[in-house]
């Protein structure tokens, strides 16, 4: 019997080297049995290597990658129970929807009444009863998708491997297939890892992500704690829409920091790591906790006030938003519109108050490529 304790991956101190450049360095982490993990990161940063390393087409220079418990050190790509999904699917077009699907059992020596059998059951699981006899250019996108992922699923790995898989769809189908995908996961249970520099797609399909940058996680943690609980810079401007304001530290009142900017802009944030009086720092600030006023009589009393003049409009939706210059430093400065209507009518030119409160917002010590000079 299966211990469900044992994590389906785990990498202990991996590490992956190109002429002299760590891709991966010495990375540590593990994936529960049953959950939906992705790695987010830039191009560049390290994930497709370590995916690759994971599913055993290029081998870790130091560290062990164990999938449920056992070592991979020296097993094949083809001797591992994981099974890989690519971002071009890779379906073979001379062949019907079931035999791309049975395709695997058949190299495993399965005979053709069982492959027929476990690939149209699912088939039927991933929504495409039916679509065994029909050719593949004969499917809409979505569909092959859906096709690539039953291929895999049907040989039972302990981890499915995704490797950008909607990044070739366009947007509509993409956000379709988003959904399909995490009802997928939680119906078959099986263990995705899944890599992708959408953040979107990380924090909507995932149970936990790890946002990776120059061979190391950054952070490792859910959705929520990468959205609202950043712990590094890198993350909070990375995941999610934000505003960075660099300056120095001023003034510290327990964990909230005054910060001043090069042009004499004063606003307050939540610190984060280990701060003093006069050290660079760079503050975050998201569009969705500053509001909007026409008149500071309008804001909360106990939170600073500040004004900018509308620059434009950025409608989209649910997620319009206005660009302000803050009035003193002419910053830009983006602000989530309310889904109330009240700013509507809303004009370039306008001038408009805004604040925030400044534990919704977190200040961090400054990068070395962010560090300011005083006036």
């Amino acid at each position: 019997m299966t211990d469900q304790k044992v994590p389906d991956l785990r990498a202990d101190a991996v590490a992956k080297r190109f002429a002299g450049h760590a891709a991966v360095d010495s990375l540590s982490f593990a994936v529960e049995r049953g959950s939906f993990f992705s790695i987010l990161g830039p191009s560049g940063c390290g994930k497709t290597t370590l995916l690759r390393m994971i599913a055993g087409f290029i081998a870790p220079d130091s560290g062990d990658i164990q999938i449920g418990g056992r070592s991979m050190q020296g097993v094949a790509p083809n001797r591992r129970p994981v099974n890989m999904v690519f971002q071009q699917l890779a379906l073979f077009p001379m062949m019907s929807v079931g035999e791309n699907v049975s395709f695997g059992l058949a190299r495993r020596g399965i005979g053709g009444a069982e492959r027929r059998k476990r690939s149209e059951a699912m088939l039927e699981r991933v929504g495409l009863g039916g679509a065994s006899e029909k050719r593949v250019d004969q499917l809409s996108g979505g569909q092959r998708q859906r096709v690539a992922i039953a291929r895999s699923l049907v040989l039972e790995p302990t981890l499915l491997l995704l490797d950008e898989p909607l990044g070739a769809l366009d947007l509509k189908l993409r956000e379709h297939m988003k959904i399909e995908l995490k009802k997928l996961q939680a119906s078959f249970g099986t263990t995705f890892v899944y890599i992708t520099h959408d953040q979107s797609e990380a924090l909507v399909l995932s149970d936990r992500v790890a946002v990776m940058n120059q061979g190391r996680f950054e952070q490792l943690g859910s959705p929520q704690d990468l959205y609202y609980r950043p712990l590094t810079p890198f993350v909070a401007a990375f995941v999610g829409a934000n505003n960075r304001i660099v300056g120095r530290a001023h003034a510290i009142d327990g964990e909230i920091i005054e910060v001043v900017t090069p042009g004499g802009w004063h606003i307050n944030a939540a610190r984060s790591g280990a701060i003093a009086a006069g050290d660079a720092v760079e503050a975050f600030v998201r569009p969705e906790v500053a509001i909007l006023a026409r008149s500071r009589a309008e804001l909360p009393a106990q939170q600073p006030c500040h004004e900018g003049t509308v620059e434009s409009l950025l409608f989209d939706g649910a997620n319009s938003a206005v660009l302000l210059n803050e009035a003193r430093t002419n910053q830009e400065f983006r602000i989530a519109l309310p889904q109330t209507g009240q700013f509507a009518d809303l004009r370039p030119g306008e001038r408009i108050d805004f604040s925030f409160a400044p534990d919704r917002a977190v200040c961090f010590p400054a990068r070395a490529a962010a560090l300011v000079q005083d006036d």
